[in-house]
């Protein structure tokens, strides 16, 4: 028997170029399978056969288990002090065996049996072509279509199979049994059967791959492509640089009579494809992702990560474009939030803003509007301006003395301190009111208090996506720090 068991491994390892140690595996899983078929239980069996000689010996074990966690699998587990009984110094986590009868190598001829050990050989052929397909570190997978599978597409190159999720397809493109298609190698995933390369058609890094084979120049080192904003199968705008100044960095990858980008377009179902040149500069790079629309003016606001776009009427429609995805591609390709307006509305907007500042001023520093105004107009905007910027700079403003600048800078600081005790003693309220709410970290007490959240039944009245907002925690923190503030209504 033991002799039988090395020439069958010695077989199906030549027949299917196969490490002897994968099919031995298998073997032992087959043995394992046929033993406990005869135990009523779902009892675990461990089999070793020795490399060597083929001689075989089986075990019955039990998972050792932690004391406090009881027997969830009472046929396959052994709680740790039992365990210890049977071993002393056995730790959880670790098995006890017991030695039962060996079932014969010849009684193993059950087709069940066989299919283990083909189907485990079979797993183990799979994963090695996998690996030699991944250690060529190919990013884009160039494959026949093998059928559909709940949605998602099967993908064949040569041996090696990968799958196109319905989410990673390209909308309404019609894919069919034996059609040839490139798609981005996104990683493996590892599934029932076995690991799996994972495909998609719908990333930006796919055009970005698609651009980098058409295109030698980036190959060379060229060109790069910086970013890349897709509606998958509708449009999309990559953004690229050119590293020598005399390579056209647009022209390039247009191609002669449109050659490279056709080809790109072809690949992705239509797709059209808006070249941006890239800039550090980013209003600059903003106003180019905006084409085909003429910007007339650009306000960047650092702080919160935004510009306001202002374009004429005539451009307002293409700037914005068909259902909103000129201005959201743009603002996905250069990282920006960008507001689309007309000039009425950033005028609108502008007045707003500066009547806003002007009645802060004038109620704050207790100045009249025409100072308030000399002000603004000078590009003051905000009371911490006034207070701290150099001296120098205040008194060159035409129609302000010394004694109106020192006074001006003497209110703001004024108002300044002011506000700041009171935000101490709203962040010192918040802190004794929402003390019994743990996991709020300092700095998350004091964005409450700056915004007027200082007692438990104001914490409690925040929605979730208010408290979110306010502190940046996770939605799960939030809503159980929400429900714990809500306790005591239901107790008084």
């Amino acid at each position: 028997m033991s002799r039988e068991i090395l020439l069958l491994v010695d077989v199906i390892s030549k027949e299917k170029n196969v490490e002897a140690d994968v099919v031995f595996a298998a073997v032992e899983a087959a043995l394992a399978s046929a033993s406990k078929r005869f135990y009523e239980e779902d009892v675990d069996v461990r089999v070793a056969v020795d490399r060597d000689t083929g001689h075989y010996e089986t075990f019955r074990r039990w998972l050792v288990v932690p004391d406090e966690a009881g027997l969830q699998e009472p046929d396959r587990e052994m709680l740790h002090f039992e365990a210890q009984d049977e071993r002393p110094g056995v730790e959880v986590g670790e098995y006890i065996e017991q030695a039962i009868e060996s079932v014969p190598i010849g009684r193993i001829g059950a087709q069940a049996a066989k299919q283990v050990i083909l189907q485990k050989v079979r797993d183990a052929e799979r994963e090695q072509l996998l690996n030699d397909f991944l250690d060529r570190n190919e990013k884009i997978f160039i494959g026949t279509v093998k059928r559909s599978d709940k949605g998602d597409i099967l993908v064949e190159s040569g041996r090696v199979e990968g799958r196109l999720r319905r989410s990673e397809t390209i909308p309404r493109e019609n894919l069919r049994a034996g059609d040839r298609l490139r798609a981005l190698l996104m990683g493996v995933e590892q599934t029932v059967r076995g690991p799996q390369i994972m495909l998609s058609r719908s990333s930006p890094q796919f055009m970005i791959e698609l651009f980098s084979q058409e295109v030698p120049e980036i190959e060379q080192g060229l060109l790069e492509i910086k970013s890349c904003a897709r509606d998958p199968g509708s449009r999309a705008k990559i953004a690229v640089v050119s590293y020598d100044k005399r390579v056209d960095p647009i022209g390039t990858c247009v191609g002669v009579r449109g050659s490279r980008v056709n080809a790109v377009t072809n690949e992705l179902a239509g797709e059209r494809v808006d070249i941006v040149l890239w800039s550090d500069d980013p209003a600059q790079f903003v106003i180019g992702a905006l084409a085909p629309a003429n910007v007339q003016s650009i306000v960047v606001d650092e702080e919160k990560h935004a510009m306001d776009v202002v374009v004429d009427e005539e451009n307002l429609a293409v700037a914005i474009g068909r259902s909103g995805q000129n201005v959201r591609l743009a603002s996905e390709l250069t990282g920006w939030r960008i507001n689309i307006m007309s000039a009425e509305e950033s005028m609108a907007k502008q007045e707003a803003e500066t009547a806003g500042i002007r009645d802060v001023f004038v109620s704050k520093l207790d100045v009249d509007e025409t100072v308030a105004e000399i002000l603004i107009s000078e590009g003051f905007t905000t009371l911490e301006e006034v207070a701290y910027v150099p001296l120098q700079e205040m008194l060159e403003i035409d129609g302000f003395d010394e004694d109106t600048v020192h006074e001006l800078r003497k209110r703001a600081k004024d108002v300044l301190l002011t506000q700041e005790i009171a935000q101490a003693e709203r962040v010192n309220q918040a802190t004794r009111e929402l003390s019994s709410l743990e996991g709020l970290s300092p700095e998350a007490l004091a964005s409450l208090a700056a915004a007027d959240v200082a007692t438990l039944d104001d914490f409690a009245d925040l929605a979730v996506f208010e408290l979110v907002e306010i502190t940046g925690m996770s939605e799960e923190q939030a809503t159980a720090l929400i429900l714990k503030a809500r306790e005591h209504w239901f107790t008084t």
